[in-house]
């Protein structure tokens, strides 16, 4: 399991540098080989490290590595407690420091000492809690420490982590008396490899045959006529299966094909496995063909037709992707699984992100940018259906205007005018300055520093700090040119000034 749980509770973030302690935003030189994470870097050796971090991993990115540290207490992960060198191409070295304060991890006298419920009990207090939903999973991932907070003192607590419909939700559990203390939804919501014949939506009937008219019909093939679907290639199959390189399949009843022969019709459940494997195997390669060898450049696990509620969720705690059978199937529209695979991203490029607000707008942005730019490669941009409008098949589900939308990545939302404190409203301020972005410098390079900067976001980082990273990060890619013109979609969306 990649997803490190202690980093997705609230935290206090603390770049060392003088803009941090200021409150400013972050900046960097305009130089392509210095850190773009903060001002002022200076070298870090290992001897150096605080004692109580422990690894959780390091990535690469364009311009440098990132490693990532989880902080502990007595061998135990801290929950929101975190550490991150970024080390420069040319060898500078910034951090940042997201440890709690030591005065905030004094336990009791006799808390090592004291006899702790089973882990079962844990468990069971979460699940059979008075007006607890039915989870679909429940499974406990160890024992934290769980900072003090206003009268509550720390403490050693059971994380468990539970799934429904509604997405997945990380429970501390007081491991003395078994109270469930805080509840956290962390969701928003060598084999020869062969290749295979499929046929897919890409990125979705609606889009394909430009025809808002369609509708769901409850699965049947009739619903959508057979022009709407690519014959493509499926590629990296192990086993004569849907498991790859970048993504595996983990229905039970995924197809075995001896014969490469994956083409199914939408009536058929197996077709939302094949849609969803291509879906992973196409944005992987893209992120690839950018340069990035190490964002979620791993197998990711993904199960379609998961749960009857029209919702689909990225689960950082297993690092699954979870796609629900409501209204149109969700892994039928590539445009859901680009935008949960977004999150995945995020979660591998800095563990734990979106532990606050804002930073969870920003996934959420992201994903909605990550799914339009995917299909702006194959996909007409038209008055029926704009590349702005998110989930066009989808949201026929839910939406009677046209073009049917989920949302859109061209709105005008301002900030901070607009925020109203929901991640989805809010990331359509965010969305609409990556894709003025995206208009701006083009497809690619727009994508490349956007992936890029987002090595160097902390779990909780706000809109500004984000932005101004994003123009850093711009800067020392592609010069002052492009930079500006980063700077100038995000001064229209009033996150930085002019």
């Amino acid at each position: 399991m990649r997803s490190i749980s202690s980093l997705t509770a609230s935290i206090t973030v603390g770049f060392l540098t003088a803009a941090a302690l200021t409150g400013a935003p972050a900046t960097a030189s305009t130089a392509p080989t210095t850190s773009v994470a903060t001002a002022a870097p200076r070298v870090i050796t290992a001897t150096e490290l605080p004692a109580d971090l422990r690894l959780v991993r390091t990535t690469r990115s364009l311009l440098g590595t990132h490693t990532w540290y989880e902080q502990t207490v007595g061998g135990r992960p801290v929950v929101g407690g975190w550490y991150v060198v970024h080390r420069a191409l040319d060898g500078t070295t910034t951090v940042g420091d997201g440890r709690i304060p030591a005065e905030r991890l004094v336990l009791p006298s006799g808390a090592q000492r004291r006899p702790f419920v089973p882990v079962r009990a844990a468990v069971t207090a979460v699940t059979a809690r008075p007006g607890a939903p039915t989870y679909l999973e429940a499974s406990s991932e160890g024992m934290w420490v769980l900072p003090a907070d206003g009268d509550r003192a720390a403490r050693y607590v059971y994380a468990v982590l539970t799934v429904n419909g509604h997405g997945s939700t990380r429970h501390y559990v007081d491991a003395a008396s078994a109270q469930v203390l805080v509840s956290d939804k962390i969701s928003q919501h060598a084999a020869p490899r062969r290749k295979g014949k499929a046929r897919v939506f890409d990125p979705n009937p609606v889009v394909k045959l430009q025809d808002e008219e369609l509708r769901d019909q409850k699965d049947a093939n009739a619903a959508v006529p057979a022009s709407a679907y690519r014959r493509v290639t499926i590629r990296h199959l192990h086993h004569n299966t849907l498991v790859g390189k970048w993504v595996e399949i983990i229905n039970r009843d995924r197809p075995v094909r001896p014969g490469g022969d994956f083409r199914f019709g939408r009536a058929n459940n197996r077709f939302e496995m094949v849609n969803a494997y291509y879906g992973v195997e196409r944005v992987q390669g893209f992120l690839q063909s950018l340069g990035f060898t190490d964002a979620n450049a791993e197998r990711q696990r993904v199960k379609t037709d998961a749960f009857a509620f029209d919702n689909s969720f990225y689960e950082p705690g297993s690092d699954r992707i979870l796609f629900g059978r409501g209204g149109v199937d969700d892994a039928e529209d590539l445009e859901v699984v680009w935008h949960e695979y977004g999150h995945a991203v995020q979660d591998a490029q800095v563990p734990g992100f979106g532990s606050r607000e804002q930073a969870g707008a920003i996934g959420e942005g992201f994903g909605d940018y990550l799914a339009v730019t995917m299909s702006q490669r194959l996909s007409p941009d038209t008055a029926t259906t704009p590349w702005a409008c998110v989930m066009d098949w989808d949201a026929t589900s839910y939406t009677t205007e046209t073009p049917h939308c989920l949302r859109r990545v061209d709105g005008t939302k301002v900030f901070p005018d607009d925020l109203d404190g929901e991640v989805h409203d809010d990331g359509e301020i965010w969305s609409r300055a990556l894709w003025d972005i995206n208009q701006a410098v083009g497809r690619r390079p727009a994508t490349t520093l956007i992936i890029e900067a987002q090595f160097s976001f902390t779990p909780g980082i706000g809109f500004q700090a984000a932005a101004q990273t994003t123009v850093d990060t711009a800067r020392a890619l592609y010069g002052d040119t492009v930079a500006g013109q980063v700077q100038t979609a995000f001064v229209d969306r009033g996150i930085l000034a002019s």
